[in-house]
Order: structure tokens, then C-alpha cells, then sequence
């Protein structure tokens, strides 16, 4: 079976496009689809979403978007659940490294350890791999920036064989 590409073997990732009506209870919606029954299956993961909502939330400010959709209940747009379903669909995860200059998100597989991470970057960085130090995105951005994350204790290091979290950022120490 493993040699074999079946199309019925591969995920899949249903969207439902739900009305106004239904926009505050996506689920209810997906539940009176006749989509509800494929829930169930292995490998599928459905989503819902109003495509007419989401064209007048694409056209506000970014401020005036949140402020839109906590009036309708709704925690984010359509498209960051989407992508969430996918990814979580595939088994991916994402973590982050910060620079002066940019910052970057790299997708991985759920359960990928440190020093693979690292190899994701470059080769090298797996190949002379000493330790990773690793904050939460949420504390980084609360705390404004690495330096403020040493020095309240909630920058760790993290050895070769730390599985890396969704929503990790690190930055690699290597020595090649």
C-alpha cells in the first residue's frame, strides 16, 4: 500500500461556505452540512467559512478587523483557521527565529527536535549543533525582545533532542 498513490489515501481539507446567518456559529453550520458524516474519517478536517463576511473584513483596517469580529463572535478571520486546519491536518507545526533584520517562521513536522529543526535552516547548523535557545512567541512579544526574555528567566536552553513546540522561537547555537 505504501507504494501505491491512492487519492483516497490523502488528506483532506473540506471547505464549507457558510451564510451571514451562520457566521457567529460556523460549527452549527458544519454540523447541518452534509459534510458532518466525513468528520468522523481519518485524515479529513473540515472548515467553514462566509466568503461574503470575509470580503468586507478584507477591506477594513487591520485594528478595525478585530474590533468587526469580536462584534460577531468570531475569534479570527477565516483564513488563519483554515491554515491552522491544514496544518494541523499534515502534521505541521511552525516555530521562528528573530534577527536585527527579520523574522522568519519555518514549518516542520510535529515532533521534529532540535538540531533537525536546525538542519531545516542549513545543513550546517544541524552538522555543528551545540544548543538552542528557545522563548514562546507570546512571551517574546510581551516581553519586547530576547534580551528582556533572559532577564525574566523565560528564555530556556534547550539540548539536541528538545522536541520543538509550534509557536517556538529560537535561536541556534552551532560551531562548525
Amino acid at each position: 500500500m505504501r507504494g501505491s498513490d491512492f487519492l483516497s489515501l490523502k488528506p483532506l481539507l473540506a471547505l464549507l461556505n457558510a451564510g451571514e446567518e451562520d457566521a457567529s456559529n460556523l460549527g452549527g453550520a458544519l454540523a447541518r452540512s452534509e459534510l458532518g458524516g466525513w468528520a468522523r474519517r481519518p485524515h479529513v478536517a473540515l472548515a467553514a467559512a462566509c466568503a461574503t463576511l470575509e470580503q468586507e473584513v478584507s477591506s477594513l483596517e487591520t485594528a478595525d478587523q478585530v474590533a468587526f469580529l469580536a462584534e460577531l463572535g468570531l475569534p479570527d478571520r477565516a483564513l488563519d483557521r483554515l491554515l491552522r486546519a491544514a496544518y494541523a491536518l499534515l502534521g505541521q507545526i511552525s516555530f521562528f527565529t528573530v534577527g536585527d533584520d527579520e523574522c522568519r517562521a519555518w514549518p516542520i513536522t510535529a515532533g521534529t527536535t532540535a538540531a533537525a529543526a536546525a538542519g531545516t535552516i542549513h545543513s550546517d547548523f544541524e552538522r555543528g549543533f551545540i544548543r538552542a535557545e528557545v522563548v514562546r512567541w507570546d512571551e517574546l512579544l510581551d516581553a519586547g525582545s530576547l534580551a528582556a526574555c533572559r532577564s525574566r528567566a523565560t528564555l530556556r536552553l534547550e539540548g539536541r533532542d528538545y522536541p520543538v513546540a509550534d509557536g517556538d522561537v529560537i535561536t541556534f547555537r552551532f560551531n562548525v
